[in-house]
């Protein structure tokens, strides 16, 4: 049955692609031998994130009115935060892209983060590739905005976009370094508030060290999506950057770090934090409790 599904999907029917899209989110019995089907493309995929309130959602739709402008087929996926009742994700309604809802050439899908770190869905990484596979010439993934730890797109999107506001200094300085150096390319958004100029100025002297170590100066976009404004030089930008990351080279590398975080997730699948706080709670009650005993116990069972 997931089969005729899968081939339903890849030829575009919108209908089995959310169903196959389910059976992966929910780990239907099968969805494994799915995934091993899927042919290999090299559909650009966009990674949109950043701290929240920073626009992300309104900057998405304007980018998707580019695309098909451009005649794009184009496929979105939101991650947004669970709901701590039912699991799912709490904004999935996406008011601000609805107008695409009837659009036969955009398929938009919320995912919930599930209180993941990194920002993204637990099966964002096999969802994308599904989405690659499915007829798409373009692939958004706007992730939830926890602002310090969505380092884990950069191992997903050919082009990370960062977006930030003019009121973000002190934001960039708790920022951690490696969602600055994660960037390939930086968005001052609502730039038609007050201090954006001298915010961008900010902003580039703080990158300037990194600047050193890249083959290319990462740009900083000023945009007023609101008003859409800047949204085209984005759009180019990101037609620029994602022309340049289909060598072999960086093929390799994002394939080594979408390999790493599943390996990684699988190896802690089997792994509950509540067993393990049962089993320290009784191993504790042995007179001489170690924690870097038990670990290596631990690993070795």
């Amino acid at each position: 049955m997931h089969t005729a599904i899968l081939k339903e999907a890849l030829g575009g029917n919108t209908k089995s692609l959310a169903r196959c899209i389910s059976f992966i989110e929910n780990e239907v019995q099968g969805y494994e031998k799915l995934l091993e089907t899927l042919p290999v493309t090299t559909v650009p995929v966009t990674g949109i994130t950043g701290p929240p309130g920073a626009g992300k959602s309104t900057l998405t739709d304007q980018l998707i009115h580019l695309l098909i402008e451009d005649n794009k087929r184009v496929a979105v996926l939101c991650i947004d935060p669970s709901s701590a009742f039912h699991k799912g994700a709490i904004l999935g309604d996406r008011i601000r892209m609805s107008r695409w809802y009837n659009n036969k050439n955009v398929f938009i899908r919320s995912l919930a983060g599930k209180g993941s770190l990194g920002g993204l869905s637990p099966k964002v990484i096999e969802i994308t590739d599904l989405l690659k596979a499915a007829a798409f010439d373009h692939v958004i993934i706007e992730t939830i905005g926890v602002g310090q730890n969505e380092i884990e797109i950069a191992g997903l999107a050919d082009t990370t976009v960062v977006v930030l506001v003019p009121e973000g200094g002190d934001e960039i300085q708790t920022m951690k370094a490696g969602l600055m150096e994660i960037a390939d390319i930086f968005v001052v958004n609502k730039c038609d508030r007050s201090g954006a100029d001298t915010f961008v100025k900010y902003l580039r002297n703080m990158l300037a060290p990194a600047f050193s170590s890249k083959q290319q100066e990462v740009p900083v976009i000023k945009t007023a999506a609101s008003k859409n404004e800047g949204i085209v030089a984005l759009y180019e930008a990101i037609k620029l950057n994602s022309s340049l990351q289909f060598s072999l080279q960086n093929r390799v590398r994002l394939y080594a770090q979408k390999a790493y975080l599943l390996i990684t997730k699988n190896r802690m699948k089997d792994i509950d934090i509540n067993d393990l706080q049962k089993d320290i709670t009784v191993k504790m009650q042995e007179e001489k409790f170690n924690l870097y005993s038990y670990l290596k116990n631990f690993k070795q069972g």
